[in-house]
């Protein structure tokens, strides 16, 4: 059991702590992914829904991503986070395509709160699908280092929260990389996990494609912000070999995409919040636009994985 005054932290304590200002993730954002021969590509829902032969013995299906749902957040930048999660919630169950699974990239709360945990899963067990979870740096706030999260998502991972897990050929791999983050630091994944993220592809052939989940940017978006994964070279080193990469992340609460060879990165919107572009402000954090556009800027995404040459299709959808 954890003790439940690890997670009385006040925002001035965050403050202290040099945290709040580095807060990032997507707002009211889902996206759809089209996995097809292990590459994700952006395509449009139509075209997606469209290309789906069954090819050999795994069907297709789709998956969701959702992240930075910050419960608990009330600041100026959208002072109720629980509607525009709810609003989340509805564009998912409206999809004309049922999603087999959904991640959530991480700021599931904003204060790492039991009531903020419960919260969340109650709003998101609507969706009737399975949910699988990596840790944001708000989810890991509390004094017992993380105790609130695995108390409530921790069962059956490793270490500070890694998995992986297998759907229909595809291989996910989930990572924590905010739980050793100094205030204005890069993430980190740190020797442990990446020593486990080498022995769990080994035995895995090179044509399994690979879907990595984590919080915070595997590529290093903006360092002055603490945009980046400071040792994600040796876990991308051990990714080359695979023909197929998709790497998804929150945290920066945009959508923003690279190609490195074989391995394609995609961050998120939040379904609470904007956070400006890389270096368009002082810092990073909570980006107050019109009442109006603010729905423009959160979204979920979604992806459709087909067995054969076609991409893996990520769709982003707005909660305007």
């Amino acid at each position: 059991m954890h003790d439940h005054h690890d997670h009385d932290l006040d925002e001035s304590a965050l403050s202290r702590r040099g945290l709040l200002t580095r807060c990032a993730g997507w707002a009211g954002t889902a996206a759809l992914y089209t996995m097809a021969g292990g590459v994700t590509s952006s395509i449009s829902l139509d075209a997606a829904l469209a290309a789906r032969p069954i090819m050999g013995k795994t069907k297709p299906f789709t998956f969701l991503q959702i992240s930075d749902t910050h419960l608990g957040f009330d600041k100026p930048a959208n002072p109720n986070t629980r509607a525009t999660a709810l609003e989340a919630v509805a564009k998912i169950k409206a999809l004309p395509q049922k999603p087999d699974l959904i991640l959530h990239t991480g700021d599931i709360t904003h204060l790492s709160k039991d009531e903020q945990f419960d919260d969340a899963k109650a709003i998101l067990s609507d969706l009737g699908t399975p949910i699988f979870y990596v840790p944001g740096e708000h989810d890991f706030l509390d004094e017992g280092g993380g105790k609130a999260f695995l108390a409530h998502y921790g069962k059956g991972t490793l270490g500070t929260g890694w998995y992986s897990f297998d759907h229909n050929g595809v291989h996910f791999v989930a990572l924590n990389n905010v739980a050793n983050l100094k205030p204005g630091g890069m993430a980190h994944i740190g020797d442990d996990q990446l020593a486990w993220l080498k022995k769990d592809l080994a035995g895995l052939s090179s044509s399994t494609p690979i879907v990595v989940f984590a919080h915070i940017p595997l590529w290093t978006v903006y360092e002055e912000w603490g945009w980046g994964t400071d040792d994600s070279a040796q876990a991308l080193g051990f990714l080359r070999r695979f023909g197929s990469v998709t790497v998804l992340n929150g945290h920066i609460h945009q959508i923003l995409q690279k190609v490195d060879g074989n391995i394609s990165f995609h961050s998120a919107r939040s379904t609470a919040y904007p956070q400006p572009a890389p270096g368009a402000a002082p810092s990073p954090g909570p980006l107050k636009v019109p009442t109006e556009q603010l729905p423009s800027m959160l979204g979920i995404r979604s992806a459709t994985f087909t067995r054969g040459n076609a991409p893996i299709a990520l769709i982003d959808s707005s909660l305007a």
